[in-house]
């Protein structure tokens, strides 16, 4: 679509919205700005954006929407809250950032969804995409907004997009060359209300592929093998546990590639300096998504051995007094967490609990057994994950204010040998703006420890 001369109206006035709304500015669209919030500063918004568009604070009125061609909306909002039933109501089309960035953008589109290990996939990806092309963009919720590249890129750009379920709800036309569905467990269901629906939208990631697009898919997630089967685009499965046909898999020690039908060796996992199952999998989603983009076996298998972890993933922070200390703040949900549990090879102290998104701790609970010495809970969920734990016979549970007590409470209690582990199950939300605050401010506090 031309958006040149079309009224566009953008709601939120938070990084996503102002970087849709520069880009929209950039391509010469007429560019308005809603914001529910009636208190916004609007002399530090114009700032930020560095021109001057209309701005409406406090209740949308339908005046509003009247000349309008299109609606923006940030990935934050939900889309069942009465602003948005009424510009549904007035015909209006409503496009998310991503679909925003796709439609000004260029270039072949690699994107990644899934519950858990979606940033360090699209890091992988980013890196084994950028040691073999020029015109690389890692985009999405992993740092860089996909609106503040679009308009650079050309028809040779490869854009590897981590993409969340909030930014899928709002896709219309857009078309990955190659998509991957990593995993689909119980998260945010307080904005998606049902696990069914939830599935739907992650699963939508595919909706516009076709005979010359590629799907991968875990082939250990039932949801997502039943949906493979069905498929009637080009499919493949990676398994961090058993065979599979015309897919990536691992035996005896190595990733096996038998994604064209011929078994071969990718890569010995003693030569990877990823650990752990949920590892092996973000490895093989990668490489599946490489080799659609025409990336050498050569340069993924160097690319591959080179990546290290990413940060706030169960990252080793430092070893004070003979005790390891690991952070893992993007343990954001049960699923996520129980992989950090997973990987710990010693006695662990775990500090968990923060925002609720009405998550289960049930299966997270019962990871626990001969690995986890203590729990100790802050936060909002902490009283809520107490119960769960002595309704699970879990009973070593320690309830705290702050995570700085956390830390220090650990520090005293962990003996040599031992580890401490920030892997809370829960959003960052309440205590701290984000995962990387929390995980940047244990790492702060863990360093504190050895002066």
């Amino acid at each position: 679509m031309d958006l040149k001369n079309k009224k566009i109206l953008v709601l939120g006035s938070g990084i996503s919205g102002i970087g849709a709304a520069k880009l929209l500015d950039t391509v010469g669209a007429i560019v308005s700005i809603y914001d529910g919030n009636k208190d916004v500063d609007i002399a530090t918004l114009i700032e930020k954006l560095g021109f001057k568009p209309e701005i409406f604070l406090g209740q949308l009125k339908e005046e509003i929407l009247k000349n309008q061609d299109l609606v923006v909306i940030s990935p934050g909002i939900p889309m069942d809250i009465a602003e948005v039933k009424m510009i549904q109501e007035e015909g209006l089309p409503i496009w998310g950032e991503v679909e925003l960035a796709y439609q000004i953008g260029k270039g072949d589109v690699f994107a990644i969804t899934g519950t858990n290990g979606k940033t360090t996939t699209t890091a992988l990806l980013g890196k084994i995409m950028s040691d073999y092309y020029e015109e690389v963009y890692i985009v999405g919720n992993i740092g860089t907004p996909y609106t503040s590249v679009a308009d650079k890129m050309t028809e040779n750009a490869k854009v590897v997009a981590e993409i969340s379920s909030f930014q899928l709800e709002t896709m219309v036309d857009f078309k990955p060359k190659a998509s991957a569905i990593l995993n689909i467990t119980p998260d945010h269901l307080n904005r998606h209300h049902t696990m069914e629906e939830y599935i739907r939208v992650k699963e939508s990631i595919i909706k516009n592929q076709d005979e010359k697009s590629l799907c991968v898919l875990n082939y250990e997630d039932e949801v997502l093998r039943q949906f493979g089967e069905k498929l009637e685009i080009p499919t493949v499965f990676f398994s961090s546990k058993s065979p599979v046909n015309k897919g990536y898999y691992v035996e005896d020690g190595k990733i096996i590639d038998d994604s064209q039908g011929a078994k071969e060796v990718l890569v010995c996992l003693k030569d990877l300096k990823v650990l752990g199952d949920h590892n092996y999998e973000n490895v093989m989603a990668a490489v599946a998504l490489a080799k659609a983009a025409g990336v050498s076996k050569e340069s993924i298998h160097k690319s591959i051995c080179a990546f290290t972890a990413v940060e706030h993933r169960i990252e080793f922070v430092k070893e004070v007094e003979g005790v390891a200390y690991y952070n893992d703040s993007k343990g954001t949900n049960p699923d996520a967490a129980i992989k950090g549990i997973g990987a710990m090879n010693r006695p662990t102290y775990l500090i968990g609990g923060g925002y609720d998104k009405d998550s289960d701790y049930t299966e997270w609970i019962l990871s626990f057994q001969g690995k986890v010495k203590e729990l100790v809970l802050i936060g909002q969920t902490k009283d809520k994950i107490a119960r769960c734990a002595k309704e699970n016979g879990f009973f070593d549970i320690v309830l705290l204010d702050t995570l700085e007590e956390a830390v220090f409470y650990c520090a005293k209690k962990a003996k040599k040998g031992e580890a401490v582990l920030l892997s809370p199950a829960c959003a960052s939300w309440g205590q701290f703006k984000n995962y990387e605050e929390r995980g940047n401010r244990f790492k702060d506090y863990v360093n504190q420890l050895s002066k």
